[in-house]
């Protein structure tokens, strides 16, 4: 009687793996980000997804936050620095060059707020810092606010798009807002004067109108802001204008 059994199969027969890159597994961790979300992007999922064993991994990634970071330095390729070099405004140019990072962010909310702590430091990353920068001294802004600038300008557009693209996924979000309007509606004016007089204005506005205003609002107290120590600045350097206060990056 025949067996049903199926012969072995040689490994030589088998189809040979790709070899290992950092590209190649920044890709796959890209890929596994967008299909199942940021926390399934593990050393153990990643390696199951390339078929080899996390060990092999942390010879091109140390760690989770080099990983995120990499991640990071991907995503920010598909900003769109065409403004850089384009006619108009150098604060429209400006604007909407942050806007097209802070949309990138939007569509990934779990790297929006690793991107909070996550220092990426690649060409992409180099290059989005650059076109800022070139901006900002189109606009006559001294060098050393431009240097502040930079982080503060990226700090608002990351933390935003951290904020309201995982608001967005939340399965109450709706619930949640509807309830906030309703008691910025109610408020009683006896006790919440101001409140109670902008009643649903508080809550107007469509997303890309406010976070274009947000960055009108930097922009304009960037120009207008010297830093501590700069002639015209009324604040001593290492000072925040609060007792015992020390002064540091944004993010």
């Amino acid at each position: 009687m025949a067996s049903d059994a199926r012969p072995p199969v040689s490994r030589r027969e088998r189809p040979a793996k790709p070899p290992l890159t950092r590209e190649g597994i920044v890709a796959a961790a890209v890929r596994i980000m967008q299909a199942e979300g940021l926390d399934r992007v593990t050393m153990r999922r990643l390696a199951q997804e390339l078929d080899t064993g996390p060990a092999s991994l942390y010879v091109y990634v140390r760690n989770t936050a080099e990983l995120h970071a990499a991640m990071l330095e991907d995503l920010l390729g598909q900003v769109d620095l065409a403004p850089v070099t384009a006619a108009g405004d150098w604060r429209d140019r400006l604007t909407a060059i942050l806007s097209s990072y802070t949309v990138i962010l939007f569509g990934q909310p779990g790297l929006a707020q690793s991107a909070l702590v996550t220092r990426p430091n690649g060409p992409a990353y180099l290059s989005l810092a650059e076109g800022i920068l070139a901006l900002l001294s189109a606009g006559g802004v001294p060098p050393a606010r431009a240097a502040w600038a930079v982080d503060l300008l990226l700090h608002f557009a990351t933390s935003t798009a951290a904020e309201q693209g995982t608001r967005q996924q939340a399965i109450d979000a709706d619930d949640e807002l509807d309830v906030l309007a309703a008691a910025l509606r109610d408020a009683p004016a006896g006790r919440f004067p101001h409140i109670a007089a902008l009643g649903a204005e508080l809550m107007s506005g469509e997303g890309p109108d406010r976070l274009g205003w947000g960055f009108a609002v930097l922009i304009s107290g960037i120009l207008q802001t010297a830093r501590p120590g700069e002639p015209g600045s009324t604040a001593e350097p290492g000072s925040t204008g609060q007792p015992g206060g020390t002064a540091g990056p944004v993010s």
